[in-house]
């Protein structure tokens, strides 16, 4: 099967014409993300282009799958830190972050690999690196984004919950901790319709290489129960590290 045609062809006119859509969408509904739309476009030609270039060197070692999955840990954490940031300022912010990230997608890949759950080469570590480091940064940054927002609109309750006697990290559990399950919904969405609304890529990639379908959905389980594993460490992470934070003031706080 061949997909140069078609790449060709979406390459000079779907590609722009998906971008168009975007904007024009996020333009009409006021969604502010219009620049964001094209940047995120450019950036993903530009980075795969090269990344493409590099991970054909990164698949031939295991030392070098393993620092291509490091330079994306380092990446994951800037781009959480970054977005975190532009709704509060919090000392070491970048710290969290990481530890976050790590803390969910580390012990995931371990889990995973130690005991040969799959298989321990170049070309299993890259993706499944990718799949799960980056299923932990959208989750610490949703976490993080949405339960600073709930902080600023309910300071007044956390104030309150400080002037009956409860600590700091206590009383901003109690206002922010039923919004932070919010940021696993959409791995729970993705593991509860696989198979019906959508097929991922693990599970198609295989496929199109030739394994059985059964061999497949065992990989494309694992991977979705381990992204689900991953993110919820991330999101309980970053909660009890901005729970013990130096706490701005909630008003202070961007919706």
């Amino acid at each position: 099967m061949s997909f140069d045609t078609g790449l060709g062809l979406a390459a000079v006119v779907v590609l722009p014409l998906l971008i168009a859509i975007g904007v024009g969408a996020s333009r009409y509904a006021g969604l502010r993300h219009d620049k964001g739309i094209v940047t995120a476009a450019v950036r993903a030609v530009l980075q795969l282009t090269a990344v493409g270039l590099v991970v054909g060197v990164a698949l031939q070692h295991t030392l070098g799958a393993i620092a291509f999955v490091l330079v994306m840990f380092v990446v994951a954490t800037a781009t959480s830190t970054r977005r975190i940031h532009s709704t509060a300022v919090i000392p070491r912010q970048w710290m969290y972050c990481a530890t976050a990230i790590g803390c969910g997608a580390f012990a995931v890949l371990l889990l995973l690999l130690l005991p040969g759950v799959v298989p321990r080469n170049p070309a299993t570590i890259l993706p499944m690196g990718g799949i799960i480091i980056g299923g932990a940064m959208t989750a610490t940054t949703l976490a993080g984004r949405r339960v600073l927002n709930e902080y600023g609109t309910r300071y007044g309750e956390f104030e309150a919950g400080l002037s009956i006697g409860l600590l700091p990290p206590d009383a901003f559990k109690q206002v922010v901790g039923p919004v932070a399950g919010d940021a696993l919904l959409p791995a729970l969405d993705q593991t509860r319709t696989v198979g019906l609304v959508s097929l991922p890529g693990a599970f198609v990639g295989m496929v199109l290489g030739g394994a059985s379908p059964t061999e497949a959905a065992a990989l494309q389980l694992v991977v979705l129960i381990g992204l689900i594993a991953a993110e919820t460490l991330a999101i309980l992470t970053v909660t009890e590290l901005l729970a013990r934070s130096a706490l701005p003031d909630g008003r202070t706080v961007s919706p």
